[in-house]
């Protein structure tokens, strides 16, 4: 099982297709995408939950391999990986267990509550290519080095503790940019699903204040 977390606010491809090329190459029964209540690492999100969730499970509608997942929504506190990591792994004692973060993610990971307890839990696969765009500190580059998987095939030989790189499709979408796209009164067709294009316009979503 994936699990791919982010405020999603709102989700858009570049969310949707790098998650669903993750769960292929890996061959994944399912990437659970769960929206962050409380993001330690971010402000505010624009949108509440409950809209934040329909969006999403607007957009992964009519497929099986992306879920939407509410359990860091219904948590109290900060939304910390380490503890929704805890949760999948109590109901998923032996199975490989994998989390997926996108490069610049993964950069900032050693800022992460209780981060190094994140490799006894899952294993990790980050979406990107190596190179420029990898900037580790030291310790987390160590870290990422010393448990390199070799093959995506080695992930489902233990439950957690491997790394591997994974190239998708980086598609040059940001929540941000759609925020502003939609306060200025442009369309944003094409960035997002239709119905979650729909559900903001139904719903008024992004279209009062300026967006960070």
């Amino acid at each position: 099982m994936g699990v791919f977390g982010g405020t999603f606010d709102p989700v858009h491809f570049g969310h949707l297709r790098p998650a669903l090329e993750a769960g292929e190459a890996l061959a994944l029964h399912q990437v659970r995408m769960l929206p962050s209540a409380q993001p330690p690492h971010r402000g505010r999100p624009s949108a509440d939950a409950v809209h934040r969730l329909a969006m999403l499970e607007r957009a992964v509608a009519g497929q099986s391999l992306l879920c939407a997942d509410d359990f860091e929504l219904r948590r109290e506190g900060p939304s910390y990986m380490v503890d929704t990591l805890h949760h999948f792994r109590a109901s998923h004692p032996e199975s490989p267990l994998i989390l997926i973060v996108g490069q610049d993610a993964a950069n900032g990971l050693d800022t992460w509550h209780r981060w190094v307890d994140l490799f006894d839990l899952a294993h990790l696969v980050v979406m990107g290519r190596p190179g420029p765009d990898a900037d580790y500190g030291d310790a987390l580059g160590r870290m990422i080095a010393r448990r390199a998987a070799r093959s995506a095939e080695e992930l489902h030989h233990q439950p957690a503790g491997l790394t591997f790189s994974l190239p998708v499709s980086q598609l040059d979408i940001s929540a941000t940019s759609i925020r502003n796209q939609v306060r200025a009164g442009r369309s944003i067709a094409y960035l997002t699903p239709p119905a979650v294009a729909d559900y903001i316009a139904d719903h008024g979503l992004y279209a009062d204040r300026p967006c960070a």
